[in-house]
């Protein structure tokens, strides 16, 4: 990892640490990001983006082999179609454990995305837990492709914005969505 890069997570993960919000690029768009394991974090994030029914943003792994840890049942499937993919894939995994409980729907679930993008992936190491993506926008208004399209509200809003340089090699489109039951079910939410 380069210089630039390790301060860039050093302080990323700092801020996070202490129940911070992030501003950062991922993958597929810009996110608002926090520990997914901080109650209190995760409700600020809410709060920002104005969202009136909870409990549907995701998170972000650093590899494959962290998916177990964050939900109790992963049926078969769910290792072939990460295998396969061949762009941004969330997965809703059924049972989800070990994360903040207002991250959680009633349903139970919890929708999971292992990033192709090397910020997120040594944000995630270095923090040592899943953190929370969710698309930098307020509730209904467009999903930002690049830095410059984040609105004044977001960047106002949290408590640290990570350098725009790392915003390359993003889609610049939201990952595709696919939900699994306990029975290997698939449903595609979004293609």
């Amino acid at each position: 990892m380069d210089e630039q890069l390790k301060n860039e997570v050093n302080q990323a993960v700092s801020v996070l640490r202490s129940g911070g919000i992030i501003l950062y690029p991922t993958d597929t768009v810009w996110g608002i990001g926090c520990d997914a394991t901080n109650a209190d974090a995760v409700e600020r994030i809410y709060r920002l983006k104005q969202k009136k029914e909870a409990k549907s943003m995701l998170v972000l792994v650093d590899s494959i082999d962290k998916i177990s840890l964050y939900a109790d049942h992963i049926p078969q499937v769910a290792w072939d179609l990460l295998e396969l993919a061949d762009k941004p894939l969330t997965l809703i995994l059924p049972k989800a454990k070990k994360v903040a409980e207002n991250l959680v729907p009633p349903e139970g679930t919890l929708g999971i995305r292992v990033p192709k993008h090397d910020f997120c992936i040594a944000l995630a190491q270095k923090l040592g837990r899943p953190i929370v993506s969710t698309s930098a926008n307020l509730t209904g208004a467009p999903a930002p492709a690049r830095f410059k399209q984040v609105s004044d509200e977001i960047r106002e809003g949290v408590d640290y914005i990570v350098d725009s340089k790392y915003e390359a090699g993003a889609t610049g489109a939201p990952s595709s969505i696919i939900q699994l039951n306990e029975s290997s079910e698939v449903k595609i939410l979004r293609p």
